[in-house]
């Protein structure tokens, strides 16, 4: 410990000496050519001395972390020229930024360690693994300044040894543009020599050697990940799509669009999980029992209550209908007429460039392609739970074949999760005749939304007749006597350390249990672990939606990081554009303004922040809301309920996020989406004409209602003494 304050007296006390001695003067621009003919005096007499005189200036700047080290580069340069200041100012600039990094080790990784071990023991684990090619990309392209890669890269576990061979070589051609530059600042004398081709030539390499050493980074990492690889001299297609999802289809239909040669690979359905088991269907069934909940409340609109009666195979019937009208637009024949050669069967990576596909109708076949896109979809999460397989459950996918037979919907259903899914389905069976539980381990329905959101969502599923268990933590299915039954138990505070054998357990009986807990990203059978690209949850990517391999590219929900459709279509743009003319210019996904609906009645709409997650962020921000029961159209169809919030920073019109809850709650977000897309706020949207009666009016009295509240209130006191001198 002694030792550790020793150092840090020595550091204060080198870096007060520093300023004190004004000779952080020196290190300027005009300092440096203030002392050009000075220093050139010094070194014609003193060489030796000179040169180690200003290496050992250079390695205490930069071990210390002080302000200089641009400026003393360009001093090597302009004091002892290209190759021998190159010389001086590389092993100087290593060798401090070494000693500030032990030095960062010493004093700070300990304690760091201390605090965050977890933290940085992933870290640790990702330096081992990638540590020196993280190093030496920071260091050719400085992203981040260099003494602040010298301080943090002490805090993790690398090598000294390897710090210092990466940072000399990594710093290279930097120092060597800076060097250049500064043998050319020594010979500006007149006014026309800052004209001169050699100066224009070493500023110029200044501001393009981030493009180039980011051109060569490029280089180098595609030859270390393909060095096990050979790349086809040919290739049969531009692009192939592994999955006919949202993304696979969108990417295709792009590709196809620019006359790529482009291959679809699907093994199931046209279409994928939006057409043939989640979106369509599950909007399709909300209809039908929205129909039912009507007819049961008739006299909310001046009409008799009628119980409805159906066939609940007619509404699954219905249903499939309905799947059936849509397919066409997703048919093998559609895309096929587009330009997308469709093959069906399963896709396996061969190697970067070649999959093998085994086709359904049997045999194989092997395609080469410049890129591919894996848009392969999730599928519904199973969890973990004793008795479950043994007793039988249903997912969002499977329902809708399995209970396509039944003359009645399930008399007693149980739904596992409180998010979106659960949400909506509970409440369709419910308005249909089952007995619905919902159980949910969390306090809350629909946990991400604000509170009062979640409040509201339980409280119109409890109307429709759902048993909402929150704070139930399922336990275990089992059968007793023929009847199948699901263990809960009571979830205490989570802040309380609580006793497993003291918590009560409640049996639930069930005819069928759905689970709808969440969908995990489809990664198996694909190759992916062979080629070693990161599948732990979903497929890593980077901001343009490259894997680990820059040629292969995912979108939609194996990519993540949201399970939407529109978001799948959205990333199917850059995945088209980047596979294809990527080499050219590559497009960043803009995840800026993402929206979102659950379908339960009423719907609940979001895009940007709620409240929760702007306390989260400490942003300083106000909630404008305004309630539908004022909204002329909501009165007319006796839907007078919800409200819209409006998160904006204080005083701002700027809209940062926007909560609907109400009937139309999706149809009417897309205003406010556009608005923060391109970045107009809601003085735009009060200043817009909305139709009269329509449920639209309502974003245009929200954008009144922030008005309202920043009214100007001093002169709208003068105006009102004006009014009264005009009246006499």
């Amino acid at each position: 410990m002694i030792k550790r304050i020793l150092l840090i007296l020595l550091i204060l006390i080198l870096a007060a000496s520093f300023f004190y001695f004004d000779l952080n003067q020196l290190l300027t621009l005009d300092g440096l050519k203030g002392s050009m003919t000075q220093f050139n005096d010094y070194k014609a007499q003193s060489p030796l001395l000179i040169i180690g005189g200003f290496f050992l200036l250079y390695v205490v700047v930069t071990a210390l972390s002080l302000p200089g080290a641009a400026i003393l580069t360009l001093a090597a340069g302009a004091l002892f020229g290209l190759w021998q200041g190159l010389l001086v100012a590389s092993f100087a600039s290593s060798i401090g930024a070494t000693l500030a990094f032990l030095t960062s080790r010493y004093l700070l990784r300990d304690t760091i360690k201390q605090r965050f071990p977890e933290r940085l023991a992933a870290i640790d684990a990702g330096v081992e693994k990638e540590g020196g090619f993280y190093l030496f990309t920071l260091r050719l392209v400085p992203i981040f300044p260099f003494f602040l890669i010298n301080l943090l890269m002490g805090v993790t576990a690398i090598k000294a040894r390897t710090f210092y061979w990466v940072s000399q070589i990594g710093m290279l051609a930097g120092t060597f543009v800076y060097v250049n530059a500064g043998t050319q600042l020594a010979q500006i004398d007149s006014l026309s020599g800052i004209l001169s081709f050699n100066l224009i030539v070493s500023f110029a390499l200044l501001g393009f050697f981030p493009l180039i050493a980011k051109g060569i980074l490029n280089m180098l990492k595609k030859r270390r990940v393909y060095k096990n690889y050979s790349k086809p001299k040919k290739f049969d297609r531009n692009m192939i799509v592994i999955g006919a999802g949202a993304g696979g289809l969108v990417t295709s239909y792009i590709a196809a669009t620019v006359r790529a040669k482009v291959t679809l690979i699907e093994a199931g359905e046209m279409g994928g999980d939006c057409l043939n088991y989640g979106c369509v269907p599950s909007k399709a069934l909300i209809k039908s029992a929205k129909v039912a909940e009507q007819m049961r409340n008739g006299e909310r609109y001046g009409l008799e209550n009628t119980p409805p009666e159906f066939s609940f195979k007619n509404v699954m019937t219905r249903i499939h209908k309905v799947i059936a009208d849509i397919a066409p637009n997703d048919s093998v024949e559609r895309y096929t007429d587009l330009g997308v050669e469709v093959l069906k069967g399963y896709a396996k990576f061969i190697d970067p460039w070649t999959v093998e596909i085994a086709l359904n109708d049997g045999g194989t076949q092997t395609l080469t392609a410049r890129s591919i896109v894996i848009a392969t979809g999730a599928r519904p999460f199973i969890p973990d739970l004793p008795g479950l397989e043994e007793t039988g459950y249903v997912t969002s996918d499977t329902i809708w074949n399995k209970f396509s037979e039944l003359e009645e919907a399930p008399k007693k259903l149980v739904v596992l999760g409180g998010g979106p899914i659960g949400s909506e389905l509970a409440q369709a069976f419910a308005r249909l005749g089952s007995n619905v539980t919902q159980i949910e381990r969390s306090a809350r329905l629909m946990k991400k939304e604000d509170v009062e959101v979640s409040e509201f969502a339980q409280k119109v599923l409890i109307e429709s007749g759902v048993n909402v268990l929150t704070s139930h933590q399922a336990i275990r299915c089992e059968t007793r006597d023929g009847k199948k039954f699901i263990i809960v138990e009571v979830q205490g505070d989570s802040t309380v350390k609580q006793d497993r054998q003291n918590k009560q357990e409640i049996a639930i009986e069930y005819d069928e249990l759905l689970c709808a807990v969440g969908r995990s990203a489809r990664l198996e059978g694909y190759g992916l672990e062979d080629l070693g690209i990161e599948t732990e949850r979903t497929i890593d990517t980077d901001d343009y939606l490259e894997t680990l391999y820059p040629n292969i590219y995912a979108a939609g929900d194996v990519a993540g990081p949201y399970q939407f459709t529109h978001v799948a279509s959205h990333q199917a743009w850059y995945a088209a554009v980047n596979g294809l003319f990527g080499h050219l210019k590559k497009f960043k996904v803009d995840y800026r303004v993402i929206p979102w609906t659950t379908f339960i009645d009423p719907e609940v709409a979001r895009v940007g922040l709620n409240e929760q997650e702007a306390i989260e962020k400490g942003i300083d921000f106000e909630i404008t809301r305004y309630d539908f029961k004022d909204l002329d159209r909501a009165v007319t169809e006796s839907a007078n309920h919800g409200f819209i919030k409006v998160i904006t920073p204080k005083g701002k019109d700027k809209i940062l996020g926007v909560t609907i809850v109400a009937e139309h709650a999706g149809d009417l977000m897309p205003e406010f989406i556009l608005a923060m897309k391109h970045g107009l706020g809601l003085n735009k949207i009060l200043g817009t004409i909305h139709m009269y009666p329509t449920w639209a009016e309502a974003n245009k009295y929200a954008a009144g209602e922030w008005k309202r509240n920043h009214a100007p209130e001093t002169i709208l006191n003068w105006l009102e003494k004006y009014h009264t001198w005009r009246r006499g």
